[in-house]
């Protein structure tokens, strides 16, 4: 699997929150910070914080996307037309790592994420190894046939704890899943509440 395979258990206890709503994260049976002064009570946050905290939360989810990539991705939605938070949304979930992982072809980010790097989809037929590749409407994902009988896949596609949302047409017979819509922020089937909106506000100061 993923060289970071157990940085989701470490993002989830470092923000205290189950932020992929997984029934093994720590956080069901600690809900505190890793660490000697993980249990300290915690003063009253600054508006700073609460922006840091919202962008470190949004990052983590998608596979702790780097701060070069994840700012750019910003850059881009803030130079789009609309309100910059949904576009944010709209890039982040239009990742091809993020897709594959909504498809339940695999069961995390993390693995979503090796499973492109490694040669295993294709978009519109070609063969797409990059997992920040941004999809488009429309677009094709598909397992290669010589990937298809992957145990991690075949495990992924069983499981009950999330399902797929309405912007993806996912066939787990044929491996294959359509990007059918660009979604917006309240699409999305996060666990726990995201708020971009601070996140735009940190990049904007």
């Amino acid at each position: 699997m993923s060289k970071r395979e157990s940085a989701k258990y470490k993002i989830d206890r470092r923000l205290g929150e189950n932020i992929w709503g997984r029934p093994k994260s720590p956080v069901n049976r600690r809900q505190y910070g890793p660490g000697q002064h993980g249990q300290r009570r915690k003063g009253k946050m600054s508006d700073f914080g609460l922006q840091l905290r919202a962008k470190q939360k949004l990052k983590g989810y998608y596979g702790d996307v780097s701060e070069k990539q994840f700012r750019k991705t910003y850059e881009e939605a803030a130079r789009r037309k609309g309100d910059t938070s949904e576009n944010l949304i709209g890039l982040l979930e239009s990742r091809l790592d993020a897709i594959v992982y909504r498809a339940k072809f695999v069961a995390t980010i993390f693995a979503a994420r090796q499973f492109v790097n490694h040669g295993h989809v294709n978009v519109n037929g070609r063969r797409t190894n990059i997992g920040s590749y941004i999809c488009k409407a429309g677009d094709v994902i598909e397992v290669r046939e010589k990937s298809k009988q992957l145990t991690v896949l075949i495990e992924a596609t069983q499981l009950a704890e999330r399902d797929v949302p309405d912007y993806i047409e996912a066939d787990h017979q044929k491996m294959v899943a359509t990007y059918a819509r660009v979604p917006g922020l309240g699409d999305v089937p996060y666990a726990v509440q995201m708020e971009p909106n601070l996140v735009v506000e940190f990049y904007s100061r």
